[in-house]
């Protein structure tokens, strides 16, 4: 089942037994969960390949709910995972470049 079939709206995120999940919003890199006292964690948003985590092999629960090769984003500080963006369309953990303003930008390579 792919990550998109999962989330059909930003409002009902499939949460998970031992997992906290929710949904990116357009162009985010931070962790935006609350702890107990109300601070933010802002822990950076990093791509998780699941499969390959020994913790994670152990307890199995994303790869039950998504498969084996969801995009699935995880907080380096709290754990907290993030499901992709419904219209973000490239995967890229490090967000959209941008045009350069020095007019230096370079034409993209040819194949």
């Amino acid at each position: 089942m792919a990550t998109s079939d999962v989330m059909s709206s930003t409002q009902n995120v499939p949460q998970l037994p031992n997992h906290k999940v929710k949904v990116k919003k357009a162009g985010q890199r931070a962790c935006n969960e609350k702890d107990a006292k109300g601070k933010f964690c802002g822990g950076h948003l990093k791509r998780w390949f699941y499969t390959k985590d020994c913790v994670e092999r152990e307890c199995g629960d994303i790869e039950k709910a998504w498969g084996a090769n969801a995009e699935v984003y995880r907080c380096e500080n709290c754990k907290a995972l993030y499901l992709p963006h419904p219209e973000d369309i490239k995967v890229n953990v490090a967000g959209h470049g941008m045009i350069s303003v020095f007019g230096l930008t370079l034409p993209p390579k040819e194949k």
